[in-house]
């Protein structure tokens, strides 16, 4: 039997706002429900998917992957969002998780 090494897998929720006027992530929030999340921006609309695309480029640049190693596992048409990403690490730049 060949060993297979798998990339780590990394989930994280984040809080989208489309049409934010620039494509951005602003670190880590206490949403009212206490939770944390990753704030984010994208001037892309709501319609037709493209601000979860916008999201989707936005992440996989922030983390140095290709956007096929990025997806939203839940909230699709949501603000509030749930992501995957194959990656080790996330960016230091994001900030300390509260």
């Amino acid at each position: 039997m060949a060993f297979e090494a798998r990339p780590k897998i990394v989930s994280f929720p984040v809080r989208l706002t489309p049409k934010g006027g620039r494509d951005a992530i602003e670190g880590w929030i206490q949403g009212p429900d206490k939770k944390i999340y990753l704030k984010a921006r994208v001037s892309a609309p709501p319609e037709d998917g493209k601000a979860n695309e916008a999201l989707i480029r936005l992440i996989a640049k922030a983390l140095g992957v290709g956007k096929t190693k990025v997806r939203i596992v839940s909230g699709g048409a949501s603000r509030m969002k749930i992501i995957e990403a194959e990656t080790e690490s996330l960016p230091a730049s994001w900030g300390k998780r509260p």
